[in-house]
């Protein structure tokens, strides 16, 4: 890296460290904030076409928008008017740049892919501020980092900082034979990846980082047992996606929301549950308008004072996308909206033996539950018995099968709980 990239990084990595300490409580939280909210709606109102209308007016006014709004308003939401048909046919190409800018795209796991507009100076502000969150002693400590993620882009390929940091990249895109004997030979003191693939390091003994990061799919409680079990490390997450960075665990393993860096606010989509999904606003976002935007992900908040002291919001854990809601209907024929979280724990407290599984709504009122080969004939029964226990105090109406067998694609973001049918309003 330059040395004036690494400059940036640098200052941006002292940044974030000195807001962790200046912002010790809520109130001053919700003061930065408002500040940087004010800023931003101005920015917002002068260099992006979309907002010219909301000249004048507070960020309350600004609307909520989505990846539809922001897919069909590409080049009104972004200072460069790039054309999002001239980004994809760049991104078709294999190139990372247009007029200057990064360009890029998410993974594409429920739909549409998701593309991204950051400029140069923005993709070293998030690099120093993960960097500060993730690994505090990165300044004055040398780590060895491997990452193994499912797409890996010029952003990712920036995460370095002069000779205190070096980085090998792990293609998910083959298995984990190809690359395995590279990783071993790198020997990382920090490891990013998704929990399946830290899990299959750790049940078989290969995996000997000591900080280890779960990042690009949900970590689930059965996959982060048996890897603390197996390392006596704690898996610590990086929440981000294409819209930002999200959160990151502090060394205590709690996760918390980068509010120094985004504003979030919160929608419950289900009331009978603990789950809400975020409205996000970020703060670090010029070149591309990522303001009051509505992520479809499921998360619970958790209010209990953290260990670390950290004055950001903590999340009790990440559950998964409201895409993967069931979406079942009652003895009445009215449709409700079931969260991943309600049957997963169904399958999960069904059987002590049961370390994987997936469910899958495959039809208005079909549900196909799949179990690992060498599970035991009776974890059959009591997993129906125990969706049927809940489905039943839901007044809900599905059948139920179970089913022997399931593929571990590394390629692909693990989902155990997923809904392939479209609804009836989308078919």
């Amino acid at each position: 890296m330059r040395s004036s990239a690494m400059s940036a990084v640098v200052r941006a990595y002292l940044a974030a460290r000195w807001r962790n300490h200046k912002l010790p409580n809520r109130q001053a939280v919700s003061a930065y904030q408002h500040k940087q909210l004010r800023r931003l709606t101005r920015q917002a109102t002068t260099e992006l076409p979309f907002y010219h209308s909301y000249a004048g007016m507070r960020f309350e006014s600004l609307p909520i928008i989505n990846k539809g709004i922001l897919l069909a308003n590409f080049s009104d939401l972004n200072r460069a008017s790039l054309d999002l048909e001239a980004v994809r046919e760049a991104l078709a190409l294999g190139k990372e740049r247009l007029a200057g800018r990064m360009i890029g795209m998410s993974t594409g796991t429920t739909g549409n892919r998701g593309f991204y507009v950051i400029s140069e100076a923005e993709r070293f502000v998030w690099l120093g501020t993960l960097l500060a969150k993730a690994l505090p002693d990165a300044l004055w400590r040398k780590h060895r980092v491997a990452l193994a993620l499912p797409a890996l882009s010029d952003l990712y390929s920036s995460a370095t900082l002069g000779s205190r940091i070096t980085l090998q990249f792990f293609y998910l895109a083959q298995e984990p034979e190809a690359w395995i004997d590279r990783l071993l030979r790198f020997a990382p003191d920090t490891i990013v990846a998704p929990p399946k693939v830290l899990r299959w390091l750790a049940e078989r003994g290969q995996l000997t980082a000591t900080h280890i990061f779960s990042g690009a799919e949900v970590l689930d409680e059965l996959d982060r047992q048996i890897i603390e079990s197996a390392t006596g490390h704690t898996v610590r997450e990086i929440y981000m996606a294409t819209e930002g960075l999200f959160a990151v665990s502090c060394l205590h393993g709690t996760i918390h929301l980068a509010e120094d860096v985004v504003h979030f606010q919160f929608e419950r989509p289900n009331p009978d549950s603990s789950l809400v999904s975020p409205i996000v606003t970020d703060f670090t976002r010029r070149e591309q308008g990522m303001i009051r935007y509505r992520m479809n992900d499921l998360l619970e908040l958790d209010d209990r004072p953290c260990k670390c002291g950290s004055a950001y919001q903590a999340v009790r854990r990440i559950e998964g996308r409201s895409d993967d809601a069931f979406l079942l209907a009652d003895r009445s024929n009215v449709v409700q909206f079931v969260t991943p979280d309600i049957l997963r724990n169904a399958v999960v407290d069904a059987d002590p033996l049961i370390d994987d599984f997936r469910i899958v709504q495959t039809g208005p009122d079909t549900i196909t539950v799949l179990l690992p080969e060498g599970c035991p004939e009776t974890a059959e029964g009591k997993v129906r018995a125990a969706l049927d226990t809940v489905l039943i105090r839901r007044r809900l109406v599905a059948r139920i099968s179970v089913q022997r067998g399931i593929e571990l694609d590394f390629s692909r973001k693990l989902r155990r709980v997923y809904r392939e049918w479209q609804g009836p309003d989308q078919a």
